[in-house]
């Protein structure tokens, strides 16, 4: 093969190849959503979230998780967080609003969400956080490992760090509704078929222990939501008293059959559209 094609060759594939990636301006938001293909830092103008007041119910989680998001916030140590346990009770939102509370503190600080799918692609994005002038919360949502899914351990990048460690500047935030992130049938299975059983899942299942923080969340009693009623009611304006807002709002949680931060304020958005009131506050997931 002539020098002429393998020059040719060269340039087609210059072509063809996607651009560099080009480091975006951190200070131009609070938060970001990674993307990949190509890799990319998504600017977000407007997070989606609920003051950290107005999430009730879950006060030991909430002071937990905004003493820790300070910590590392400040440059001091501070653990990766797993929030786990039942739906709709504002694990999500929690993440969210304790990265507000701490940004008013100190503007550096970052949210940048990556999707479970692009978890293998943490290894770059990590080498490009390294040594930005910022700190950063990845945060994951909705974590969990099913059947053959390998993604976990892409995750060992983050919460072991690898022969390069994790970068200072980077803590780990993950939300999900099982405590080992992966399903009990799994882990049953595993162990009943495999030759040594104790080994089988371990490490699987020993992922969950590398996060240094466990918040569990657990379903709320009918006083608990009923006050998260009245707090969404309060901030935004809805006049309702409280004998007609427990009728109501037991009649809601009663066609639902459930009781959670997520099931209040599906009531109060019912609530408010009857009386005419505009929302101007995000929902809590």
């Amino acid at each position: 093969m002539t020098d002429d094609v393998l020059h040719r060759i060269a340039e087609a594939l210059e072509r063809i190849s996607p651009p560099p990636y080009a480091t975006p301006a951190i200070d131009g938001a609070e938060a970001f959503v990674w993307h990949t293909a190509p890799d990319c830092l998504q600017p977000v103008g407007k997070v989606n979230r609920v003051p950290v007041g107005l999430l009730i119910g879950i006060d030991r989680a909430r002071d937990t998780l905004v003493e820790n998001t300070r910590q590392f916030a400040r440059g001091f140590p501070a653990n990766n967080v797993l929030l786990w346990g039942a739906r709709g009770m504002g694990k999500s939102s929690l993440v969210k609003a304790a990265h507000a509370a701490v940004l008013a503190e100190v503007p550096a600080l970052k949210l940048v969400e990556i999707q479970r799918e692009d978890l293998p692609s943490i290894g770059r994005l990590l080498a490009l956080l390294r040594d930005a002038p910022a700190r950063f919360i990845l945060f994951c949502d909705d974590l969990s490992f099913d059947h053959d899914d390998q993604h976990y351990k892409s995750l060992k990048a983050i919460l072991d760090g690898g022969v390069e460690g994790r970068p200072d500047n980077v803590i780990f935030y993950a939300t999900s509704n099982r405590r080992h992130l992966m399903p009990r049938d799994m882990i049953e299975n595993e162990r009943g078929s495999a030759i040594n059983p104790s080994e089988a899942t371990e490490e699987k299942v020993s992922l969950s222990d590398r996060f240094g923080l466990w918040l569990g969340f657990h379903p709320c009693n009918q006083d608990q939501f009923l006050a998260m009623i009245r707090g969404y009611c309060d901030a935004l304006g809805i006049e309702i008293d409280d004998a007609t807002l427990r009728a109501e709002a037991i009649e809601w949680q009663q066609t639902r059959g459930s009781r959670s931060g997520r099931v209040a304020w599906q009531y109060v958005t019912d609530l408010a559209g009857r009386r005419g009131v505009t929302i101007n506050l995000e929902p809590p997931v």
